[in-house]
């Protein structure tokens, strides 16, 4: 059997540009994953869409927040930042000069409260939206009372503030007769929320993995999955139910200004999208990354992976659910890890992360799909292209128009000399903030987490904003907060982004890779929205930034 016909790497250059064997185990398992024969791969159906649309760009030059929603805590939402915390930041950002707010991913986990997943990127399904997001009122003063004092807690607690919404979406649901709105957006979801919602009523009772539910549950096309949903269809109408009112609500927040969703790369194995498209999806292996100049060990992100092979057989049919959900009332997408379009890392379950090798996927085809469907919603592309990507990757995606990134933190030259086409910031999630690294805090955490940090680098990043903002070593981090943002402000490309953690000078990042400590990705914002809106950082950073556009 060849493993090049079936798109798996035998071989590969890592970061330093040296060539690594694949072992053999490692290719066989990938192979039995695929469900590879010496036929060779099934025969290839086109994707429908023309080969010619490019994504649309962004007019003219824009700035924006980067938001991670749950962090975004106002003093009448229920311990979460929710999607009218969204719209109330949306309106005013649009009035301080803002073109658009870049989200986290906002796909849904698993239903059960105790099952809350806190990173954004390991979703149960990305054709659905998380119910946390969904704002409710208190309907008693005792409830309204326990919903509120949740915004004083220093973490977000996603079992608690579930289990409280459901309560009251359950209350709501009860008194729903129907409604015209409702139906349409059922028309328009369906198939894939009708799934979701049945996988959601059948965990519900399950209580563990699709693979461990008894065999005629397995398999979203069984009679026995048909007869369950029959038989608990109030339950499933729920849950798509809940799905309306949180597209109801995203509705109106994207009138307010554009939103750009960030689509993450891949599902959990045990989630809904999984079960829904399990012949789509790979069995026995998990993606990650292999082993580069700051994670020696590699990375394993524990999401299953489409398998390219059963991807084109279908007509790429989940790709395209997938991605129309994402660009579902948004100005724009960011693509997590585009590189995933033309290759994966896959690491066969039992086997470390470097024992794994690159899946190359159809990419011509799903950037036709990208293109098409990014045209059809009138929207505009970021592909998250940070770290090391081959040439040819960059070159196709710039022939498309999608926006590459560029972040000050990892350029050596000034933002002025920037591409056009590209989405500038200072940090991501996943990086130091501003005051992270201007006071050392971030390099501390990183030895108290456990974590090797990569010293010199980061004095070298220092010392260049010290260099271009004009600083002295002593500087006060609201001034070399300033400075960023000037730098980023000078910057060619189409479209900068500033995060709301780096306008507050706030020093943790949201996420600590290479952790699993509770705070990640459940830390607020330290003040409300209300006062998050007249600060005066926000507010030096937000004029800086409105001289972009």
């Amino acid at each position: 059997m060849d493993p090049a016909a079936w798109g798996v790497a035998t071989s590969y250059e890592d970061y330093a540009g040296n060539r690594h064997e694949v072992p053999a185990a490692t290719i066989d398992a990938v192979l039995e994953a695929m469900g590879a024969t010496d036929d060779g791969p099934p025969p290839v159906r086109a994707a429908a869409s023309d080969p010619r649309p490019t994504c649309p760009l962004p007019r003219g030059r824009r700035w924006g927040w980067s938001v991670q929603l749950y962090a975004v805590r106002s003093r009448r939402s229920w311990g979460i930042g929710d999607l009218r915390d969204l719209r109330t930041l949306a309106r005013w950002s649009r009035a301080r000069g803002a073109s658009f707010l870049l989200l986290n991913p906002l796909h849904a986990a698993l239903p059960e409260p105790d099952l809350q997943q806190a990173s954004p990127y390991s979703p149960s399904s990305r054709c659905a939206r998380n119910p946390l997001y969904v704002a409710v009122e208190a309907g008693d003063a005792a409830r309204r009372v326990t919903a509120f004092e949740r915004n004083a807690a220093a973490r977000i607690d996603r079992a608690a503030v579930l289990a409280a919404k459901l309560d009251v979406l359950e209350e709501e649901f009860a008194r729903f007769e129907g409604d015209a709105d409702f139906d349409r957006f059922l028309a328009e979801t369906n198939p894939a929320m009708h799934g979701y919602a049945v996988f959601c009523t059948i965990h519900e009772e399950q209580r563990r993995p699709w693979q461990q539910w008894p065999s005629p549950l397995r398999h979203p096309s069984s009679p026995a999955v048909a007869e369950f949903a029959a038989a608990h269809a109030a339950r499933v109408r729920f849950h798509e139910w809940v799905q309306w009112r949180l597209d109801r609500q995203l509705r109106d927040a994207g009138g307010e200004i554009a939103l750009v969703q960030d689509l993450a790369v891949g599902v959990d194995p045990s989630g809904a999208d999984a079960w829904q498209w399990q012949d789509a999806v790979a069995d026995g292996v998990r993606v990650g990354a292999p082993p580069d100049e700051f994670n020696q060990a590699g990375q394993d992100w524990g999401i299953a992976p489409f398998d390219p092979w059963a991807l084109r057989a279908g007509g790429f049919e989940p790709f395209r659910r997938t991605l129309r959900t994402a660009l579902r009332h948004a100005g724009g997408v960011r693509i997590d890890h585009v590189m995933g379009l033309f290759r994966l890392w896959w690491i066969p379950e039992g086997m470390d992360p470097t024992q794994g090798t690159y899946v190359h996927y159809p990419a011509a085809d799903l950037l036709d799909i990208v293109a098409t469907e990014a045209r059809r919603a009138g929207a505009w592309v970021v592909g998250e292209d940070l770290g090391t990507v081959e040439e040819e990757v960059r070159e196709a995606l710039a022939a498309r128009n999608v926006l590459s990134y560029r972040l000050l933190w990892f350029e050596t030259d000034r933002p002025s000399t920037y591409p056009r086409r590209s989405l500038a910031a200072v940090t991501t999630h996943d990086l130091p903030t501003v005051a992270g690294l201007w006071t050392g805090a971030d390099l501390e955490r990183q030895r108290t987490l456990g974590v090797e940090p990569n010293i010199e680098s980061t004095r070298e990043i220092r010392a260049r904003l010290a260099a271009w903002g004009n600083l002295d070593d002593d500087a006060p981090v609201e001034e070399a907060v300033v400075a960023a943002h000037r730098l980023l402000a000078d910057a060619e490309s189409v479209a900068v982004v500033a995060t709301l953690e780096d306008a507050l000078a706030v020093a943790p990042r949201p996420n600590m890779p290479g952790t699993t400590h509770e705070d990640n990705w459940s830390v607020p914002l330290p003040i409300p929205l209300e006062d998050v809106m007249t600060h005066p950082l926000v507010l030096q950073v937000a004029d800086v930034l409105s001289k972009h556009a």
